[in-house]
C-alpha cells in the first residue's frame, strides 16, 4: 500500500522543503515496497526522471540508501540499478517491562528485529541489581545484534506516562527498578528514550500489523492480569490530559456490589474482568484451576499498572535461550486465567457457558467505551483476548448488540504476546526514520 501524497491545497513548497518532501516520500516507498529502480521510483511518485536521479545521489550521499542489486538477469547498467534503505544506518532498542520481567528487542532502521533478550527479576530483587540485570540485557541484545549503541530507544511499561515530559506521571504504583531503568538509560545512552504505556504500543502493533490494520479508529481493550484500554481515533493515540486514557479499570460498572476508589480499582471493571475475577468465575462454572487457583491471591492493580508477568526463582535470572523471546504458552503453561480461557473454548459446549458469563462481563465495558467513543471497532487483546480467540470476540459482540445500538466490530487481537514489545519496536523506527529522513510537512503535494 502506497503511502498517500498529501492535496496541494494552493499551497508552494520552497525548494529546500519540496526536496524534503520528495526524499521522504522515496523512502517510505523504498520501505513499503523493496528496493527499486530509478525508473520504479519515478512512475510511482511521478517525480520528473532529473528530479529521481537528484534525490537518489542525495540520499546516497546521506547514508540512506544503497544500490543493493540490479532488476532482470540480463539488464546492467544505470537504469537496472535498484536502490534499497541502508537498514543498519541505525540501530533501535525496544523494551517491554513488566513487573518482573525486561525483554529487550534490537532491530535495524527498517524495524527488523536482529536479536531479543530476556531478563527475570524476582520480587525480592534489589532495585539497583535489576536495573543493572536490565542494563545487561539491553547491552547482550546489542552485541548479539552486531550492533555498537542504538540510535533511538522506545520503552513499553505499566504505569500513567505524562505526554507533556515523558516521564511516569506517578510512582507510587509501579515498580521502583522501571523508574530507575528508564533514567539510567537516558543518562548511559545520551540517545532519545521514549517512555510509552505498555498497552498504548500494543494498539500500534495491532494497527500496523494485527487485527486493526484495516482501522484508523478502535480501541485495543487489554484482558490480563489487570485491564486496561488504548484509544486510536483517526489514526492518533490519545492518552487524555495526564496519560490516563484507557483507565478502564476503574469504570464502575454493574454486578460487582461496590464501586472504585481513587486508590483502588476493587468494584470498578478490574473486579469484573480482572485475572483473579476471572478465575473465580470459572471456579462457578466447575472449571477450578487447581493448585494454582487462587482468586483471592491477586491483588488488584494499582491506578496505571496495566500487564503484570509473573515468575519464580532467587534473584535475576536468564531464559536458557538467550536470546529468545517468550513463545504462546500452551495452556498448562499459561497463566491461570489465560489457561482456563483456553480450555474453555478447547472444550467447546462444555465451556460455552463460562465463555459466555464472562463475554457479557467484558461487554459491559465495551459498551461503555462504545458509548463514549463511537470506535467502531473493538480489539481484544492481551491474555485472555488471545486466548479466547474469535470464540470469546464473538460472544461479546452478541452480547455487546443488545445493549449498544452502535454497530462495533469486536475482533481477537492477533500480536499475541509479544505485542508490547513490536509495539515500542514500531515506536523507535518512527522516531528514528522521522529524524533521519526529514518530516513532509501536510499539506504539500511533492514537486518536479
Amino acid at each position: 500500500m502506497h503511502p498517500p501524497r498529501a492535496a496541494a491545497a494552493g499551497r508552494t513548497a520552497s525548494p529546500t522543503t519540496a526536496r524534503l518532501i520528495n526524499d521522504r516520500l522515496a523512502l517510505q516507498l523504498l520501505q513499503s515496497e523493496g528496493p527499486l529502480t530509478a525508473g520504479q521510483l519515478k512512475s510511482l511518485t511521478g517525480l520528473s526522471r532529473p528530479t529521481v536521479a537528484d534525490l537518489v545521489e542525495r540520499l546516497q550521499e546521506a547514508g540512506l540508501i544503497t544500490v543493493v542489486g540490479e532488476s532482470g538477469a540480463q539488464r546492467r547498467g544505470p537504469n537496472a540499478r535498484l536502490y534499497g534503505i541502508v537498514a543498519d544506518r541505525a540501530h533501535l532498542v525496544g523494551l517491554d517491562l513488566r513487573t518482573h520481567s525486561a525483554t529487550v528487542a534490537v532491530a535495524d532502521l527498517l524495524g527488523r528485529v536482529r536479536a531479543e533478550h530476556t531478563v527475570l527479576i524476582d520480587p525480592d530483587c534489589a532495585p539497583d541489581t535489576a536495573v543493572a540485570s536490565a542494563l545487561a540485557a539491553v547491552d547482550k541484545a546489542l552485541a548479539a545484534a552486531g550492533a555498537h549503541a542504538p540510535h533511538t530507544i522506545a520503552v513499553g511499561a505499566p504505569g500513567l506516562v505524562d505526554p507533556a515530559t515523558g516521564r511516569f506521571g506517578g510512582t507510587d504504583w509501579i515498580p521502583s527498578w522501571h523508574v530507575g531503568l528508564v533514567g539510567a538509560l537516558r543518562a548511559r545512552t545520551g540517545v532519545p528514550v521514549l517512555l510509552e504505556n505498555e498497552v498504548n504500543l500494543a494498539a500500534i502493533a495491532e494497527q500496523r500489523d494485527g487485527a486493526a490494520h484495516d482501522r484508523d479508529t478502535f480501541v485495543l481493550l487489554w484482558l490480563g492480569q489487570g485491564t486496561g484500554a488504548a484509544v486510536v481515533l483517526d489514526g492518533a493515540l490519545r492518552r487524555g490530559a495526564s496519560g490516563g486514557t484507557g483507565e478502564i479499570g476503574f469504570l464502575p460498572v454493574p454486578g460487582t456490589g461496590a464501586l472504585p476508589s481513587a486508590s483502588g480499582c476493587d468494584g470498578g471493571f478490574h473486579s469484573l474482568a480482572g485475572s483473579a475475577a476471572i478465575c473465580a468465575l470459572a471456579a462457578e462454572h466447575g472449571m477450578p484451576y487447581g493448585a494454582a487457583f487462587d482468586p483471592n491471591g491477586a491483588d488488584a492493580p494499582a491506578p496505571g499498572t496495566g500487564v503484570h508477568e509473573l515468575s519464580s526463582g532467587r534473584g535475576v535470572h536468564e531464559p536458557p535461550s538467550g536470546t529468545g523471546a517468550p513463545t504462546e504458552a500452551s495452556p498448562t503453561e499459561a497463566p491461570p486465567a489465560e489457561s482456563l480461557v483456553r480450555s474453555a473454548v478447547a472444550a467447546g459446549d462444555a465451556g460455552a457457558a463460562f465463555l459466555d458469563a464472562l463475554a457479557a462481563r467484558i461487554a459491559l465495558g465495551v459498551a461503555a467505551v462504545c458509548a463514549v467513543l463511537d470506535p467502531g471497532c473493538v480489539v481484544l487483546g492481551g491474555e485472555i483476548g488471545r486466548g479466547g480467540g474469535a470464540a470469546l470476540a464473538d460472544r461479546v459482540a452478541g452480547h455487546l448488540a443488545r445493549l449498544s445500538p452502535l454497530r462495533t466490530d469486536v475482533r481477537a487481537g492477533t500480536i499475541g504476546g509479544r505485542a508490547v514489545l513490536l509495539g515500542a519496536v514500531l515506536a523507535a523506527r518512527d522516531a528514528a526514520q522521522n529524524e533521519l529522513f526529514g518530516a513532509a510537512g501536510p499539506g504539500v503535494s511533492p514537486r518536479p
